[in-house]
């Protein structure tokens, strides 16, 4: 772990002029306060504060300042900016005054579930694979769904016209630290996917904020625009965020069996927890009206709670990787906060461990939900997304999801003009 000191001369050494200090928003959305050198002591001692409400970025009320609480080990010069006045980065937790971290927090969740995690005897190692879109700004540097590459699954350059960013983006994140497992073209028209090598829990899920952060700033370099929407095309595949887990006790898988290979009891009772709960976890997993989208549209993207060794498009794969067994969890997309998804599928994970649900005992005919209102009414039924997320974090993130389905209901799209209008 990095020390105070340690941060102090790296800051001095590298000539660093700016540190932003960051964290997400109950959403995902990353934010910061900036800060010079002069500052960093005081920062490192927690005395800078934002509004609570920042933490729902405005569309909640919360009567208390928060404190940023600087995760050493998170701190990183920035590459792509300039090399004389660096500026970098630290993701922070957000704590109350007294320092206590604050239970609503995205980062304070998934700490407080791997916490619990460990006291069972339980770590965990975590890996993602992002997909995301790159698309061409308009003349006003606004973005569009616009391409003009027709590129498909594993195809190079020259059809590949994002191959060069994408190198740069992965190269980029390898000066940041991060071990990048592989990268590729997508099925769909400039749709690219970057996969990271496995890591705790929490450092997993800062491993994919500080991602989208890079790869949006290195697309802007090169006059596009990175989209994690998980449907910006109709006709066109999805994006999603597949997640597997490993999971360890004293140093050992415990998904693998004591047969070299083949699958263990944990493992099964794990993947049936996780189908157990899979219509309420869609609402974090899949937090957006447009992530029903993909989900409905097909183009290999899952909609059948259902599992499989190795099985290509199932909701849940067990799956060999260099030795050990994971467990892929198919229906997350690439708008889902990181820190929120983690926590609640490893929660519903150790439930089915906990209770022993075999996945087979799950109804065949099971589906995930058709839209986020399906997935709001199951999170209000799930005890156990009150258990991970918290009671008052729970109902305020339905509130505003219901919100925001009723907004999307009351918008007329242009299908609706073309087909009713006369």
């Amino acid at each position: 772990m990095k020390t105070k000191d340690q941060i102090l001369n790296m800051i001095e050494e590298e000539d660093v002029e700016f540190i932003r200090l960051q964290f997400t928003d109950v959403w995902g959305n990353l934010k910061n306060i900036a800060i010079t050198p002069d500052q960093i002591k005081r920062a490192m001692d927690n005395e800078f504060s934002i509004e609570g409400g920042a933490l729902f970025d405005g569309l909640v009320s919360v009567d208390t300042d928060l404190y940023l609480v600087p995760d050493p080990d998170t701190f990183v010069i920035l590459p792509w900016r300039p090399q004389q006045g660096k500026v970098a980065k630290m993701i922070c937790d957000l704590a109350y005054e007294d320092g206590k971290l604050f239970e609503m927090s995205p980062r304070s969740v998934l700490k407080k579930v791997v916490k619990e995690a460990e006291a069972k005897g339980f770590t965990f190692a975590v890996n993602t694979e992002c997909e995301f879109f790159l698309f061409h700004t308009d003349e006003n540097g606004n973005p569009t769904t616009l391409t003009h590459e027709n590129a498909g699954y594993l195809d190079v350059g020259p059809v590949d016209f994002g191959e060069n960013a994408r190198r740069d983006m992965v190269l980029t994140l390898e000066e940041l630290g991060f071990k990048v497992e592989s990268s590729h073209h997508e099925r769909a028209s400039a749709q690219h996917e970057i996969d990271f090598m496995q890591g705790e829990s929490v450092d997993a899920a800062d491993a994919v904020i500080t991602f989208r952060f890079a790869v949006r700033s290195i697309a802007k370099r090169f006059g596009l625009c990175a989209s994690f929407m998980p449907k910006p095309k109709a006709d066109a595949a999805g994006s999603g965020m597949h997640t597997k887990f490993a999971m360890y006790r004293n140093g050992v898988n415990l998904f693998d069996s004591a047969k070299n290979g083949e699958i263990s009891d944990t493992a099964k009772y794990f993947i049936g927890g996780i189908m157990s709960h899979a219509p309420a976890l869609c609402a974090i997993t899949n937090p957006i009206v447009n992530s029903y989208k993909r989900i409905l549209s097909g183009f290999e993207a899952p909609g059948n709670i259902d599992w499989a060794v190795n099985g290509k498009n199932a909701l849940i794969k067990l799956q060999r990787c260099l030795g050990e067994n994971k467990v892929e969890l198919r229906f997350p997309d690439s708008s889902a906060n990181p820190y929120l998804e983690i926590a609640v599928c490893i929660a519903a994970g150790l439930d089915g461990i906990e209770k022993k649900i075999s996945p087979d005992s799950i109804p065949k005919t099971r589906k995930l939900p058709e839209s986020l209102e399906s997935a709001i009414k199951h999170m209000e039924k799930d005890e156990l997304m009150k258990e991970a997320l918290g009671e008052e974090l729970t109902k305020l993130y339905i509130d505003v999801k219901k919100a925001e389905w009723k907004e999307y209901m009351i918008q007329v799209s242009e299908w609706e003009i073309n087909r009713y209008l006369v």
